[in-house]
């Protein structure tokens, strides 16, 4: 099979032409070079029509560009390598004309020209403009970072300088040669060496504060959009502190009214109590005075009762008992119809209170959320009061299977109903005057 390219045996570097071996062989001054089947890739960026042709080409477009998608168009432009060498003549000269001919039928697409892509790096690590460092590679030969920092300098007031430079896509345009001959060069590559190591000649010449001028530029840009997002995120740390605020003092709020509510009901209920000692207190002195043959106490100096007041409470209109309400009834008559077991109720209440807790921490635990009706254990502590299977209705718990269990569904746990439940326990469990009425 006829070879499509030529490999240089020292570097590794697949070239398209004769040409192109020559041109490689006076840059890195390589001289052994021998066909080869492997053809030279040429993957073009879809966006922008870049062509490369590396995969390391292609990861430092895409670092730059941000393009990561190329079409391979290898076998395309692949064919078999001359090894004739280029004859500069009239050919060379008809070439153009033949050109233009294509070109004046259908205009070609212009991209950037290929440069050294580690002598382009190094200038732009200097502060150099991508545009500049390119534009100065490209009309400098690709010879040297030394040869781009010269034509830099002398053209610095080009007006086009910053301009990107531009090259048909489909044609092999080769760079400008430098002016110098190869020994001007290396003369001229010493000169720089010596005025690097001469910081006064160096800036003399004028590079360095170019240089500097650059990436003391760049470096005060980097650190105003350090600054600007820096001054976002604080400010959008603050915003977030304020709202987090916001709902705990919301949250706080709640809570203190709730716990108002809760005392404002333990002390009527105590209130109520001390009430109804006082008048079975007042019943049980008539008693002894009747029965020591004392005459009654004469009813004006007796202090207006509670009657007076439930009458007057019964003229305002009726509101309809809310839950929390209607559980603490349950658990007042709970109390009532059994008060002559103390230890039998409050043994009750705790175990509505574990009943509560459990379905609370866990709402997706069913063995938390169902209770056998004829369990002896649940029989004995809450089944067999009056009362307890109604509060577990008020909690959301229903009769299923035949009224075998209580089951309270997943979709109808109400943390809220739960928070009231335990309130009302805790506190029928702590208040000694609780259920007295």
């Amino acid at each position: 099979m006829a070879g499509v390219s030529l490999k240089c045996g020292d570097c590794g570097a697949l070239l398209k032409s004769v040409q192109e071996a020559q041109d490689h062989a006076d840059l890195t001054s390589h001289s052994n070079f021998s066909e080869s089947t492997e053809a030279v890739l040429n993957l073009v960026c879809t966006t922008c029509c870049k062509p490369c042709r590396s995969k390391t080409e292609t990861d430092l477009h895409t670092k730059r560009t941000g393009h990561t998608e190329f079409v391979d168009k290898t076998a395309e432009v692949t064919k078999p390598i001359s090894l004739e060498v280029p004859k500069v003549a009239a050919m060379d000269i008809d070439e153009p004309a033949a050109a233009d001919v294509s070109t004046t039928s259908q205009p070609e697409e212009m991209v950037a020209p290929e440069v050294d892509k580690k002598i382009l790096e190094e200038l732009e690590a200097m502060g150099f403009p991508t545009a500049r460092a390119t534009r100065a590679l490209h009309y400098s030969g690709n010879a040297s970072l030394e040869a781009a920092v010269n034509w830099v300098v002398e053209h610095e007031n080009d007006p086009d300088i910053d301009e990107m430079p531009m090259v048909p896509v489909n044609s092999k345009v080769e760079a400008p040669k430098p002016s110098l001959t190869p020994e001007e060069m290396k003369q001229k590559a010493q000169e720089l060496q010596a005025f690097q190591y001469n910081p006064v000649s160096y800036s003399a010449f004028g590079f360095i504060g170019y240089s500097a001028q650059f990436r003391e530029r760049a470096r005060k840009k980097k650190e105003e959009e350090e600054k600007k997002t820096e001054r976002e995120k604080e400010k959008e740390r603050i915003r977030i502190g304020k709202e987090l605020l916001e709902a705990k003092r919301i949250e706080e709020d709640n809570e203190r009214k709730r716990l108002m509510a809760l005392r404002k009901a333990e002390k009527e209920e105590e209130r109520r109590a001390r009430e109804k000692i006082r008048q079975k207190l007042e019943e049980d002195k008539a008693e002894r005075r009747r029965k020591l043959g004392l005459a009654p106490e004469d009813p004006a100096t007796v202090k207006p009762s509670a009657p007076v007041v439930e009458e007057k409470k019964s003229m305002l209109p009726v509101r309809p008992a809310t839950k929390q309400e209607q559980m603490r009834e349950c658990l007042r008559s709970l109390k009532q119809s059994h008060k002559d077991d103390d230890a039998k109720v409050k043994r009750a209440f705790q175990t509505l209170l574990t009943y509560m807790g459990n379905v609370a921490k866990n709402p997706s635990e069913e063995k938390f959320r169902k209770i056998r009706l004829n369990n002896q254990t649940f029989q004995d502590r809450v089944g067999s009061l009056q009362g307890g299977i109604r509060f577990l209705e008020l909690c959301g718990f229903e009769k299923i299977e035949g009224d075998e269990f209580l089951f309270l569904a997943r979709d109808k746990v109400d943390m809220a109903v739960l928070n009231s439940a335990g309130s009302e326990l805790t506190s029928a469990i702590n208040n000694p005057f609780f259920g007295v009425l």
